[in-house]
């Protein structure tokens, strides 16, 4: 419930009253609101500030398209949690959460040794009847659900992998374990919509906006993971920096913008 507050309200003047119900709404997210607790209700809001449904509905709009707060269908309006920005660079999930100053914890939900699907194997190069791991973890940041991951890695050359702690970083695992220091990798991008079993997941509505990445790396030019990890949109943002190629010339194709 909002706190009474006898010196904030809103009020008539050259500020429009959604902004100002609006910057209320915010000192509320940022000082007593933890995320995922409910905001008041349309009606709660109108009674409190004498305003029209179409203000509060203008206010907390925009906060939403913020990503300050979530809608949930049937529900209400809650305090999404703040964004975790990721530099593009290669580290493990465990590595990038403590370099931003988060907690990361792993679940494995399933891990075993198999035969590797069509894309896996071409992507690690390996033959038909080469054997892999297959590791399913749930990563969380501060206690929170952020990613759900599925990893491929070759068996041959990472015997008795399955037998290590892999609610750790496999990438520490490979390095002091097998002396695999992975240091390049390809990675591709997409959004997609959470089906059922990953909104279950990550505790989110289905269809909810997801963000995938799907990244092999290599260890001295060979394969060594192939990896499919889809973030919440919500709590994960990913930062580059771009530079322009110098134009090539007219005979030499086109510069990348």
């Amino acid at each position: 419930m909002l706190r009474e507050r006898g010196s904030v309200n809103v009020v008539d003047g050259p500020v429009p009253k959604h902004r100002q119900l609006r910057e209320i709404l915010l000192a509320m997210i940022e000082g007593e609101l933890v995320p995922d607790a409910p905001v008041p209700s349309e009606r709660e809001l109108v009674t409190r500030f004498k305003v029209s449904r179409a203000t509060v509905r203008e206010a907390v709009g925009r906060l939403v398209a913020e990503g300050r707060l979530y809608r949930v269908r049937g529900k209400g309006t809650f305090v999404a949690a703040a964004s975790i920005e990721s530099q593009m660079h290669l580290s493990s999930f465990t590595e990038d959460m403590r370099r931003r100053g988060h907690k990361p914890s792993t679940v494995v939900l399933g891990a075993d040794e198999t035969a590797a699907p069509p894309p896996a194997r071409a992507a690690l190069g390996l033959d038909v009847t080469d054997r892999a791991y297959r590791i399913e973890r749930l990563r969380s940041a501060d206690g929170a659900p952020m990613a759900h991951e599925v990893s491929w890695l070759p068996a041959a050359p990472l015997p008795g992998l399955l037998e290590r702690e892999l609610t750790s970083s496999v990438y520490s695992i490979l390095a002091h374990d097998y002396g695999r220091v992975l240091d390049s990798a390809a990675q591709t991008v997409w959004a997609e919509g959470a089906d059922p079993l990953r909104a279950r997941l990550l505790r989110v509505p289905p269809a909810a906006p997801l963000l995938v990445f799907r990244k092999t790396s290599y260890a001295a030019g060979r394969p060594m993971e192939h990896v499919t990890s889809w973030y919440r949109a919500d709590r994960y943002q990913v930062h580059m920096t771009l530079e322009r190629t110098p134009h090539a010339g007219p005979n030499r194709g086109p510069a990348h913008m």
